[in-house]
């Protein structure tokens, strides 16, 4: 696909608060288990990020904002001193390069396991993942989380705000407060990971409270302007059923959000579906939108441009790809000359460690 100025969006300049964007494609942010064991960030993963800073904004990968939050080996985290310095670096060497980034913060809930975190995972209710999990020595079936007490929920905002603080300590720009993708947060969403009877519980006004409090939370900590938060109204990843409040849930939750966010931003958006125009009608800020381009199959030869240019005309104001960028450090230039796109490695070297599949990538200018 050619894609030159003036027939594009997706190359055009755009703001995010006091950010000013050279184009409007946005790095998703991706899990690639490359943080040391205590979730650090080395300068393996600066080089990962710097190789990538000619996107108009890069959303870092999940970190954890506590110790029992963590998911799989090797996720990074922001909850010490040594992850702040890690991340500092990481963050210098993509402002050198002319980049800009946020940093998603995930607490894993049930998707966790004692031999990743040390710790029992916890979650709104005692529902196990239906699915078995990665620990340092192989795949182990999931555990039954513990339930969360209230004095629980509330110190994981806190530590939500506390993480949010290392952020900016750090060099990033803002947050992503990750509440999809079958996570914490989506699973107090969500009616089959959520059956509390409490003011966490039942009713969608009651499992949307742990969201928006963990929001204002942050908010209070950094300010809204550097605040955004990800959804994925209808996703079944990680065993998560919405049932057929998928509709209610999302127009409760994103009409209680603060309007001076700096985004929402949902995942696998489809320009033609309805919870997804009602979340642009409802939302007047910026909406992040990342694209439905399919698993375990090939990547687009575009990378997802054309769907992303739908969901410009669709009303979103940024677009999120993934695996296009992991495949293409210098996607926007790929983009912007009409050149042929990398394609991806297989899925093993995603996430096993080291710079194959992650840092190897070539550039136009290697080619």
């Amino acid at each position: 696909m050619t894609i030159t100025p003036g027939e594009t969006r997706l190359l055009e300049p755009a703001r995010l608060g006091d950010l000013r964007l050279p184009n409007r494609l946005v790095m998703a942010p991706m899990t690639r288990n490359r943080a040391e064991a205590d979730g650090t960030p080395g300068p393996l993963v600066a080089t990962y990020y710097a190789q990538r800073a000619s996107a108009g904004l890069i959303i870092a990968e999940a970190s954890t904002p506590n110790a029992v939050g963590q998911t799989y080996p090797n996720i990074t985290a922001i909850h010490t001193d040594a992850h702040v310095a890690g991340w500092r670096a990481v963050t210098e060497a993509v402002a050198e390069a002319g980049g800009r980034m946020f940093l998603q913060l995930q607490h894993g809930g049930r998707v966790g396991h004692p031999d990743n975190s040390g710790h029992t995972p916890v979650a709104p209710s005692p529902v196990p993942l239906p699915e078995p999990i990665h620990t340092p020595t192989g795949i182990r079936p999931a555990v039954t989380p513990r339930e969360m007490t209230v004095a629980e929920i509330r110190s994981t905002s806190a530590d939500f705000a506390e993480a949010a603080r290392k952020a900016v300590d750090a060099g990033f720009a803002g947050v992503e407060v990750h509440a999809a993708n079958g996570h914490l947060l989506h699973q107090f969403l969500a009616g089959n990971t959520n059956r509390r009877t409490d003011a966490y519980g039942g009713p969608v006004a009651h499992r949307i409270r742990f969201v928006l409090e963990t929001v204002e939370a942050v908010t209070r900590a950094i300010g809204a302007h550097r605040v955004g938060i990800r959804l994925a109204p209808g996703s079944i990843f990680n065993g998560i059923d919405e049932g057929d409040e998928t509709a209610d849930l999302y127009r409760a939750l994103v009409a209680a959000l603060p309007r001076d966010l700096a985004y929402v931003h949902v995942v696998f958006a489809d320009p033609d579906d309805q919870v997804f125009r009602h979340i642009r009608e409802d939302w007047s800020g910026t909406l992040i939108a990342n694209p439905i381009l399919g698993w375990g199959v090939p990547l687009p030869a575009d990378g997802g441009a054309a769907k992303g240019e739908r969901l410009l005309a669709a009303g979103a104001d940024l677009i999120a790809l993934g695996r296009a960028f992991i495949a293409n450090p210098d996607l926007v230039v790929r983009l912007r000359r009409g050149a042929p796109l990398n394609p991806l490695h297989d899925h093993g070297p995603m996430y096993v460690g080291g710079a194959s599949g992650y840092t190897d990538y070539p550039t136009l200018g290697d080619a």
